[in-house]
């Protein structure tokens, strides 16, 4: 796909949503989407051991406000507001995620539910909002096609 073609999807709001996308392709996503004006949030989630560990990588990386929570329905709050920092569409990015999606697999599908809730709201609002998740290949077989 070409950066043109890139572009024009991720300001489709009507797409909004958490997609799984191949590792090789994560290269480059965040300058594209700031030149469309995005904001744009890498999350590592690598050696995340539990929720709050997601969850203070989350605040940290979207520079949330003080009256954060720390559990799953403020994260969804925050995903929902982000007045704070004002965009023409939101991408998240979350790096690594592997080792706690294996182990944290409940945990995981919580986070992708409050992700995608977000993105519908923002999508009711005609506001691009993406979460890409890359993972390696034999990752993504898993996900496309699990046991």
């Amino acid at each position: 796909m070409s950066a043109f073609e890139l572009r024009a999807l991720l300001a489709d709001a009507s797409q909004n949503g958490t997609y799984f996308i191949d590792v090789r392709d994560r290269e480059g996503l965040d300058e594209i989407a700031r030149e469309s004006g995005f904001a744009v949030a890498a999350i590592d989630l690598a050696g995340c051991r539990d929720k709050d560990e997601v969850l203070d990588r989350f605040a940290a990386a979207l520079r949330f406000p003080d009256w954060f929570g720390r559990n799953w329905d403020a994260l969804a709050d925050c995903l929902g507001d982000l007045s704070w920092w004002p965009a023409e569409g939101y991408l998240l990015l979350l790096d690594r995620v592997d080792a706690w999606r294996a182990a944290e697999a409940g945990q995981f599908t919580t986070l992708l539910e409050i992700l995608d809730a977000a993105a519908a709201t923002w999508s009711a609002q005609r506001v691009p909002f993406w979460t890409l998740v890359p993972l390696s290949a034999q990752a993504l077989d898993e996900v496309i096609e699990p046991d």
